[in-house]
């Protein structure tokens, strides 16, 4: 119990601490490199990567995060953004929803045969089971 607890206080300081853009940044730059390495050089793909000219939706997105979250975050009556400051944004997609239908299902259909196998069809045992003395 006390391990759980200290997870959920490491868990809730890192994300206090705004760690959560940390871990999406460096998310976007192994996207980087690894797309920008698959048509040059590693070396020019890592120089293109950390050069401000060529942000990529991540980055773009953890910029906008960080000085909001440094503003003091987001209130209620912050209007959301328009559709058209979303494009080329990362929007982390989830699977869709699967629904459970809780009720009674149907049963299952097991042959009769298998349970009603001829007494006489089975071979006798090999020996005479042992006799309590």
């Amino acid at each position: 119990m006390r391990r759980l607890s200290t997870l959920f206080v490491l868990c809730a300081w890192l994300l206090a601490s705004g760690a959560h853009w940390d871990l999406a940044q460096g998310f976007g730059w192994a996207r980087m490199v690894v797309n920008y390495s698959r048509t040059m050089p590693l070396q020019e793909a890592v120089r293109l990567t950390f050069s401000p000219e060529n942000l990529c939706g991540v980055c773009e997105f953890v910029a906008e995060g960080k000085t909001r979250a440094d503003a003091g975050g987001s209130s209620a009556t912050d209007t959301p953004p328009a559709p058209d400051s979303a494009k080329g944004k990362l929007f982390f997609a989830t699977a869709p929803e699967h629904v459970f239908v809780c009720g009674p299902a149907p049963a299952p259909s097991w042959p009769a045969e298998h349970f009603l196998a001829d007494a006489c069809a089975r071979p006798a045992p090999p020996t005479e089971p042992p006799r309590a003395v």
